[in-house]
């Protein structure tokens, strides 16, 4: 493995840890694909230090056990706004 990659999913592996962001959200931080990100947290990081890579599962684990949550919010807020949009419209 190129050391670049090594670097790098080291640094997303980090990143999770710390902000407990979900792979989508690590992906658009870092400027690469979601499965790419998923490529290094599941495959790659294993190899390199296994005790982060357990870490990093875990916190992997619950965003997929709370994405039921965030999608739910994500349609309050998208249906929120177009309520105020129409709102808006009427009022003029």
């Amino acid at each position: 493995m190129q050391n670049y990659i090594r670097k790098r999913t080291v640094k997303i592996a980090q990143y999770i840890l710390n902000t407990s962001e979900t792979v989508r959200k690590t992906a658009e931080a870092f400027g690469i694909s979601k499965s790419t990100v998923h490529k290094d947290v599941a495959e790659r990081l294993p190899g390199i230090d296994s005790h982060l890579a357990a870490e990093v599962r875990l916190v992997l684990e619950k965003n997929k056990a709370e994405r039921h949550i965030r999608g739910g919010e994500a349609t309050r807020k998208k249906y929120a706004s177009q309520n105020k949009i129409t709102e808006n419209i009427n009022n003029n």
